[in-house]
């Protein structure tokens, strides 16, 4: 028996024109019209692939919400949701919501490259890594176990998705294959199989 797990980032929280910032766990955005429409493509392609979830999950801050409401409502399926503050975007310190240009002067590109790539916090965020870990490790065991069979959508942020790999028990492995920064509006798909661990079998796919 098959479990699967979509991980979907929110969708655009900016328009064409705004000045970007680094929007953390501090700073509840609402989505654009084009996140909206993100979220409606989110929906599409559930349906479409066969893969509508018999759960669904959020974090508290709006954009996740809406994202998840907008992908419900295009694929014309109700579920209730279950918004855990584990889910919330990471704090992201001194930098939360600074223009994106801020952060880059003072951190540096080399700094950023590594959390995109490997998951290395800087230094003046707030982030407790092995929690994050565990908060994945144990939801991962929660669904093998209490929801074993279904197919679960959590809609969260770039920040806490891309600690989801660790419940493969390989995360280097899925970040030399994929780039685990997901767009906005992106998803991943990991699925397992009775006992089995956990596997990543698509990662930033963008409907």
């Amino acid at each position: 028996m098959t479990t699967r797990l979509i991980i979907a980032r929110h969708g655009n929280t900016f328009n064409p024109g705004d000045i970007v910032t680094r929007v953390g766990g501090r700073t509840d955005l609402p989505l654009t019209d084009s996140g909206m429409e993100q979220g409606r493509k989110l929906g599409l392609w559930l349906q479409a692939n066969n893969m509508l979830p018999d759960v669904v999950y959020t974090s508290t801050l709006r954009r996740t919400q809406q994202t998840a409401r907008a992908a419900l409502s295009a694929a014309e399926t109700e579920r209730p949701l279950s918004s855990l503050p584990q889910f919330d975007e990471i704090d992201y310190g001194v930098d939360e919501n600074r223009p994106e240009a801020e952060v880059v002067a003072r951190l540096g590109e080399q700094a950023l490259r590594d959390w995109d790539e490997r998951a290395l916090v800087p230094e003046g965020w707030r982030v407790d890594v092995d929690l994050l870990i565990r908060d994945w490790m144990a939801f991962g065991d929660m669904l093998r176990t209490e929801q074993k069979g279904l197919t679960i959508l959590v809609v969260t942020s770039n920040g806490i998705a891309r600690f989801a790999p660790h419940m493969t028990g390989d995360f280097a492995a899925v970040a030399a294959r994929h780039n685990i920064k997901l767009k906005t509006g992106a998803l991943a798909l990991l699925s397992c199989t009775d006992d089995a661990p956990w596997r990543v079998e698509a990662w930033g796919v963008s409907p």
